[in-house]
């Protein structure tokens, strides 16, 4: 705590230190508790007659003295002693303060804050001026007087809603800004700015597939980034790129659906209910959001409003706000099937951080999610007519009649009641039953809860098995072949289970890190498409083999998967050419037969099988064996092992030889469709080929049938290990 005594010279000469200490003691350890550890005192010092007064006085702080919410701070480089606030207060307290005391002391600059406090509210410091800083906001502001007036910097061409900035320390007109739209540089001041568009940085609430020819396409809906579609693979070899995708509907962007019969119809929503059809054959949008009626209350539309179209005709859509809304014509009608299907509770009635907050409080009703609304939606493919609804405040409602009649799940035992139902999934395999996830993150709460109904929801049992306690479960999605095969989506990546949940394992490879808000699965091609939160799309291609997955099956010492059919056809050469690193592509599925593969220990070297050894030795605490000069001399010679698939035509002449990686575990290998290459065989290394080379290949392969047998070559012995399997 900062103490100030203030006194007039007379007072001074006359009163005796130790009398004003001894009134301190007295007076700070009332003034203590009222201003806490850090704050600041100023005392005046009176005399009244022979005794001293001592009154605590005005603060001088110049901080608000209201509750304050989010605040921002930035310490100028040019001189540390000044300090800049951007502060969130109640009551209209808040606004811009700047320290040049190092924070004892504070003046309100001006009112500026940021539009929307918890989402921006931090400021940049020039790094040379001390009287100029940048406030992140909606539109980027500056400052060039310490605060006192802002004004835009300028964002012609550049998304909005900045959150992160660097200024280069040597020349202050140069930066980066992170934005919704990603990362933006500019060389002067914003006048002018360049976009890095090779980051898949996308954050994907939701992902649809479609059933287009010859490849399918992915659709997304995305935080303040539109939702949009592209292809699934390109025609290509240097695969796909930002060209290839295009907009549906501007805005943050959520559950797609696209008609089943017609996939250049599809369906797009921006945030509070925001609904279009849109034609990609010829572009046209059309506004299909359901109205209220007459006399109705107003809707209450959840940020990510859920969209189904029924499995029982391509023009039936369901979609719902606290009511549920049916359309028998593509949108261009609605009739609500329900009453409002939440509690009806008033947000303001419930307890936020342990207790109800006063309507003035610091950001009460800001820019908070419309509460009492429908979050999830499914229609058993099954049974027509059987629907479940989940609510952002812990409701499974059920219909068995197409909404003439409702059931209300008010809690799942296992689950924390009023817990936000993030998925229902009705089964593809048995019309009784559904499948549930539920988020309680909001209440402090991180576990996964993953849970199953037999009964169309009337009793539940959690399948939450072993995932890792602090998994938030997103989506869950069943095979449409396997009814035990189950996938979900969480917080930190990509689960599977072929028990129906007992055992959850995660699927890895190049996955990283991230969450997984959604997950679609297409039937034709048995791809699962993941929607993440900040690393875009991905695709896991031709899951089958996990549909043969098990402890028997893991234990025999190689299998060789279902091979799926391969497309014929003729890349395009790469459109990459000389336009720089900064074109942005990502990778095609590879092209041709694609042999999944499993290793139970893999195929080991003399050496490698030695070293082994030796680590078990000293693990146990006894002597390595030492190898003899002829040991030595054997690893040396030998010819490394490795995986080979040998392809064959109809007639069983050999068509290709194609290598795998021989390590322990699942893997792929592809061959190309075909031949090998006529050229004679060269020792030397091709590096580094010019644009105008390519790797030296054989003639394709005839349409046909071809087989695959999976074979190890140990000491250049080839023995069969799997097949042969139809290509």
């Amino acid at each position: 705590m900062t103490v100030r005594i203030s006194a007039s010279e007379e007072v001074w000469a006359v009163v005796d230190p130790v009398l004003i200490r001894q009134a301190l003691v007295n007076l700070l350890d009332n003034a203590a508790d009222a201003v806490g550890e850090n704050g600041s005192i100023t005392i005046a010092v009176r005399l009244d007659g022979e005794a001293v007064t001592l009154e605590v006085a005005d603060s001088g702080t110049g901080l608000p003295s209201e509750d304050m919410g989010r605040i921002g701070l930035a310490i100028s480089p040019a001189a540390p002693r000044t300090v800049y606030a951007i502060i969130e207060a109640a009551r209209g307290k808040s606004g811009f303060f700047r320290s040049q005391n190092a924070g004892q002391s504070w003046d309100r600059m001006s009112d500026h804050v940021a539009g929307s406090p918890q989402y921006y509210n931090e400021l940049v410091a020039d790094p040379k001026d001390a009287d100029t800083v940048y406030s992140m906001d909606t539109w980027l502001h500056v400052s060039s007087d310490g605060g006192k007036t802002f004004s835009k910097v300028g964002e012609k061409h550049k998304h909005v809603d900045n959150h992160a900035m660097w200024i280069n320390p040597d020349d202050t007109d140069h930066f980066l800004v992170g934005c919704d739209g990603g990362v933006y540089e500019s060389f002067d001041r914003g006048a002018t700015w360049g976009f890095k568009e090779n980051l898949p940085i996308t954050q994907f609430y939701r992902v649809t597939v479609d059933t287009s020819t010859p490849f399918y396409y992915v659709y997304g809906g995305t935080q303040d980034n539109n939702s949009m579609g592209g292809p699934s693979r390109t025609l290509n070899s240097s695969g796909i790129s930002n060209e290839d995708w295009f907009i549906t509907v501007g805005g943050d962007g959520y559950k797609p659906q696209i008609d089943p019969s017609n996939p250049d119809i599809v369906y797009s929503q921006w945030q509070y209910g925001g609904l279009i059809r849109y034609d990609r054959a010829s572009g046209e949008i059309v506004d299909i959001q359901p109205q209220e009626e007459p006399g109705e209350d107003a809707h209450r539309w959840n940020w990510d409003s859920p969209l189904i179209i029924s499995p029982y005709s391509p023009t039936r859509l369901y979609y719902a706000c606290q009511r549920l809304y049916r359309s028998d014509d593509r949108g261009d009608s609605w009739r609500a099937v329900s009453a409002d299907l939440s509690r009806q509770l008033d947000p303001n009635s419930l307890e936020v951080m342990g207790k109800i907050w006063g309507i003035d409080s610091v950001a009460k009703n800001m820019s908070t999610s419309n509460y009492g609304n429908i979050v999830s939606l499914d229609e058993s493919p099954l049974a027509e007519g059987l629907v479940y609804v989940g609510t952002d405040d812990g409701l499974i409602q059920v219909t068995e009649d197409g909404g003439e009649s409702w059931r209300t799940v008010d809690q799942v035992t296992g689950v924390p009641r009023m817990t936000y139902v993030s998925r229902l999934e009705a089964s593809v395999h048995d019309a009784n039953t559904v499948y549930a996830a539920f988020d309680n993150h909001k209440n402090g709460d991180f576990k996964p809860y993953v849970f199953v109904s037999r009964d169309r929801g009337r009793t539940w049992a959690s399948i939450t098995g072993d995932l890792p306690e602090r998994e938030i479960v997103y989506a869950v999605v069943q095979d449409h072949v396997n009814p035990k095969l189950l996938f979900v989506g969480t917080e930190f990546g990509l689960y599977f289970t072929v028990d129906e949940g007992a055992h959850w394992v995660r699927l890895k490879g190049e996955l990283p890190t991230i969450a997984v808000r959604d997950l679609d699965v297409q039937r034709r091609e048995n791809d699962l498409a993941l929607g993440t939160f900040g690393r875009g799309f991905y695709i896991l291609d031709d899951y089958t083999p996990l549909r043969q997955v098990s402890e028997e099956a893991l234990g025999q010492e190689a299998i060789l998967f279902t091979v799926k059919d391969a497309l014929l056809y003729q890349e395009k050469r790469s459109r990459i050419g000389s336009r720089g690193h900064a074109f942005w592509t990502a990778d095609n599925p590879p092209f041709g037969a694609v042999f999944t593969y499993y290793l139970k220990d893999g195929l080991k070297t003399l050496e490698e099988t030695r070293i082994e050894a030796e680590k078990d030795a000293a693990k146990a605490e006894r002597d390595p064996e030492i190898p003899s000069f002829e040991t030595l001399r054997a690893e040396e010679e030998e010819i490394e092992p490795a995986v080979v698939f040998t392809v064959r035509d109809h007639d069983g002449n050999v068509v290709r030889r194609v290598t795998g990686k021989r390590e322990k575990g699942i893997h792929r290998a592809v061959w190309d469709l075909r031949y090998p290459s006529s050229q004679p065989t060269s020792l030397k290394e091709k590096k580094d080929l010019a644009p105008w080379e390519s790797e030296d290949a054989g003639p394709m392969a005839l349409p046909g049938t071809y087989t695959v047998t999976m074979s190890k070559k140990m000491d250049g012995v080839l023995t069969d290990l799997a097949g042969p399997e139809e290509v």
